[in-house]
């Protein structure tokens, strides 16, 4: 798609984009629809600089494990309740966080080696996939890009089977690695069987985001050798499935992952959004070229910065951030710096640089 240059009236707001995590956001009159235009970025072709809300966020509820996460964004306007999971795990909803866990102190199984034994593997042809998906014709009808958020990738799942301690204990030894691989081999394949319900169901689906976190505040859980021997041939395959019908993939993992970034990008993904404690900079200039890397700015205090100097920041930032041969995304985790100012400038300079 050729970029069309930049028009001024692209400036005048047609209304607001709500964002389930945080205030809405304007709509600008775009010269595509958000959904080409977030079809363009991950085609490293982008028209303007995106950020990561401008999305449909699709949980549904046929799925048990939105409803056991209290994480369920669909057409049946579910509240979060907490519940049992695809493979019966309860999950316990905490209000005053806005997420739910499994009660720590009682894992369902102490040791890998017991998940051949104790899992009893989900049913997936007795969800209500025709139900949910006459519930969000509408929900997913507009010129928006759609995203399935699919919760508990491979090792989230195994920590719900065994608590943050035994999981992380089991990638690693030796005793149980061949359990967990043998666990993660069948998980994936149940993944992909769910993924082609989804889009059988859902053909408006435009891409998936998956969810695996591996890193803390301060490091990463695990050594980038464990996870590309455990973790990345799994994900491989989901990823290789899911380009293979026309679609893209996300990867969400929380933590310090500086040191997994070659393994998000041996396992196949198409964009990650690192959280806050990552140098994204710094990743968006090692691998910017191979992932399209959620990038933030400067911080500054929006309270003690002129307009001027906002707009200041917006352009440098587009003109570091917003090449065309090396896109990004304006990473959400910014959110507090993305001021009007700083978003109107942002949008006209990205234009700018992209239409170069």
């Amino acid at each position: 798609m050729t970029v069309p240059p930049f028009d001024p009236k692209e400036l005048v707001v047609t209304g607001e984009l709500p964002n389930p995590f945080g205030p809405p956001s304007p709509l600008l009159s775009y010269p595509v629809t958000r959904k080409e235009g977030q079809l363009a970025l991950l085609r490293r072709r982008p028209v303007w600089q995106l950020s990561g809300v401008e999305q449909v966020l699709f949980a549904a509820k046929c799925n048990p494990d939105n409803i056991a996460r209290g994480f369920v964004f669909d057409g049946t306007k579910t509240p979060p309740t907490g519940g049992t999971d695809m493979f019966g795990i309860e999950w316990e909803y905490i209000p005053s966080v806005g997420g739910a866990m499994v009660r720590p102190g009682k894992p369902f199984i102490a040791d890998a080696n017991e998940i051949k034994d104790k899992v009893r593997w989900p049913d997936i042809d007795a969800w209500d996939w025709q139900g949910c998906a006459d519930a969000n014709v509408e929900y997913l009808g507009g010129s928006v890009y759609n995203c399935c958020w699919f919760l508990n990738g491979w090792y989230e799942r195994l920590i719900s089977f065994m608590d943050f301690e035994g999981a992380v204990m089991a990638i690693a030894d030796e005793d149980q690695q061949d359990a967990v691989k043998e666990f993660f081999d069948r998980l994936t394949d149940l993944y992909i069987r769910i993924l082609e319900k989804f889009l059988e169901y859902f053909p408006q689906i435009d891409g998936f985001c998956l969810h695996d976190d591996w890193g803390g505040q301060k490091d990463t859980f695990f050594s980038p050798a464990t996870v590309a021997e455990m973790i990345v041939p799994y994900m491989r395959r989901v990823t290789d499935f899911i380009h293979a019908k026309g679609k893209y993939c996300e990867l969400h993992s929380c933590g310090q992952l500086l040191k997994q970034v070659p393994n998000i990008i041996a396992a196949g993904w198409d964009s990650w959004m690192p959280q806050a404690m990552n140098d994204t900079h710094t990743i968006y200039d090692l691998y910017g070229d191979k992932l399209i890397v959620g990038v933030i700015p400067e911080p500054f205090d929006p309270e003690k910065t002129t307009e001027g100097e906002q707009r200041a920041f917006a352009k440098a930032y587009a003109e570091r951030f917003c090449r065309p041969d090396k896109p990004s995304v304006y990473n959400l985790y910014g959110a507090p710096y993305l001021t009007p100012a700083f978003r109107e400038e942002l949008y006209k300079q990205s234009r700018i640089c992209y239409g170069r």
